[in-house]
């Protein structure tokens, strides 16, 4: 049965003894739709970025129905619906072109209620920046934040933070939230200490083709005219493409080894190395390369999760996005969890009745609960499949051939559960396409916000009231 559509969040209105000054550190995606989400909540959200003009770089980006619904129950479903293509399938093809096994989008898309989305970035970016403006968001550029300070009020009952700027000028707030994205000082302010990004050893080729180029071959035609997203997997390197702006371009990027200078994150790639990667693969990529005239290469690295805590004790400072946990873009999910980030802030945020450190500690521990645990299981997914996609020709490619296939075996049947694939012989989560249901499909792209801060937010009220049980029995034993 398919999941209800999204409602649109409609702005609440609050008095000022529960509206809150928020200050967000980074104006990417995740710190604009943590502006959203906040905003709509009722408080107010100033938005530092360290740059000079606020835009995004990079190419293509997929929302899986998780994501797409966080940004229809935004209001920016008519804007975005404009910029988005929805490809009609996924295909996983070996490296020397055998197809091995696909995914029918909108039969999942069907099964979640909301779409998978692909965009060009600065397309989705321009959408949540000017969302975030028509809420009432304040946004200050050249604003690098280097270090958090904190104050408490007079009555000791509620903690501010400061944010402390590069140039010497400070923004007080009752919450500041890093999103700062991988390369985070946010992150580092809040441990103490230095904290680098871990490599993975892998890198990315960034890419567009103009499709009026593509048009004139006949093989390079369909992918245009019917968007698909096409996985090639092949020893340690895959390659993925997907048409943007209803056709205009053509998005690819290929994962390889990392051979970058060490402190390097971001160059500009060589084409002709490029192409020599790739020269033996299906002769469909050869010669969409070949229509290549430059390309920027990227560093991948990842962060694991942070212990104990996303946020300060004095629940002044929270972290959000690719600075508490980003991924492997492998599962294309690391702007999906920063957009749930942000909106599950803004739906803890909008049960606030006050400003005191009390009410903000609850509502920071029922976001981290809805969100620790997740982006884990996000993280490491995304490095299972890095394995998954790179094996090299041999029986471990083999198996996992075999496994696409018989995974691939119950398309077209609705939402299958765990008994049907162990009736197979098939174990729920091992499916190498990880958005099938039998990858992580039942808890990946069905994820509701809502539904979880709910679920979350009694559970968190429960073990206060049980505390608060256990409590009042020791008082009265200690005075008998």
């Amino acid at each position: 049965m398919a999941s209800d559509k999204p409602q649109v969040i409609q702005k609440q209105q609050r008095d000022a003894s529960s509206k809150l000054d928020v200050i967000i550190v980074g104006a990417g995606l995740g710190g604009l739709g943590a502006g959203i989400s906040i905003l709509l909540a009722g408080h107010n959200v100033h938005i530092l970025e360290s740059t000079a003009e606020i835009g995004e770089i990079g190419a293509g980006i997929q929302c899986l129905p998780n994501a797409s619904r966080v940004l229809i129950s935004w209001g920016l479903e008519g804007y975005l619906s404009q910029h988005s293509t929805a490809p009609r399938l996924c295909n996983m093809i070996g490296w020397k072109g055998n197809k091995l096994s696909d995914m029918d989008f909108h039969e999942y898309a069907e099964q979640c209620g909301t779409p998978f989305w692909d965009f060009h970035r600065a397309n989705l970016h321009m959408g949540l920046l000017e969302r975030a403006i028509e809420l009432g968001a304040t946004l200050t550029v050249k604003k690098r934040v280097d270090n958090i300070e904190y104050e408490t009020g007079a009555h000791g009952d509620s903690t501010t933070a400061i944010a402390v700027c590069a140039d010497g000028t400070r923004y007080k707030a009752d919450l500041i939230v890093g999103a700062d994205g991988i390369n985070s000082k946010c992150r580092e302010i809040l441990l103490g200490h230095e904290d680098p990004p871990l490599l993975t050893g892998d890198l990315a080729y960034r890419l567009l083709l103009n499709t009026q180029d593509m048009i004139k071959d006949p093989e390079l035609k369909s992918m245009i005219e019917d968007p698909q997203v096409n996985y090639w997997i092949g020893p340690d390197a895959h390659a993925v493409n997907y048409v943007l702006r209803g056709g205009k371009l053509f998005n690819m990027v290929l994962l390889v080894p990392d051979d970058m200078p060490a402190g390097a994150n971001t160059l500009a790639g060589n084409v002709e190395e490029m192409r020599a990667l790739y020269k033996d693969w299906d002769p469909r990529i050869p010669k969409l390369l070949n229509l290549c005239q430059s390309v920027a290469k990227w560093r991948l690295m990842i962060r694991p999760g942070l212990d104990p805590t996303w946020s300060h004790e004095s629940a002044a400072f929270t972290i959000l996005g690719d600075a508490a946990h980003a991924t492997l873009p492998y599962l294309a999910s690391g702007a999906g969890m920063s957009l749930e980030d942000g909106h599950v802030l803004g739906l803890c945020l909008a049960r606030l009745t006050s400003k005191s450190t009390a009410e903000k500690k609850k509502v920071l521990e029922v976001y981290e609960r809805c969100r620790r645990e997740r982006t884990e299981r996000v993280v490491s997914r995304g490095n299972r499949q890095q394995y998954l996609y790179h094996v090299h020709d041999g029986p471990e490619q083999q198996e996992r051939d075999r496994q696409l296939k018989e995974f691939g075996a119950f398309n077209g049947k609705g939402k299958v559960g765990k008994a049907q694939y162990e009736a197979a012989g098939l174990r729920v989560e091992e499916d190498p396409l990880a958005w099938r249901w039998g990858g992580v499909g039942s808890w990946l792209i069905t994820y509701i916000c809502e539904e979880d801060v709910e679920r979350r937010w009694r559970e968190v009220e429960a073990e206060a009231k049980s505390a608060g049980y256990r409590d009042s029995k020791e008082s009265v034993r200690a005075v008998l």
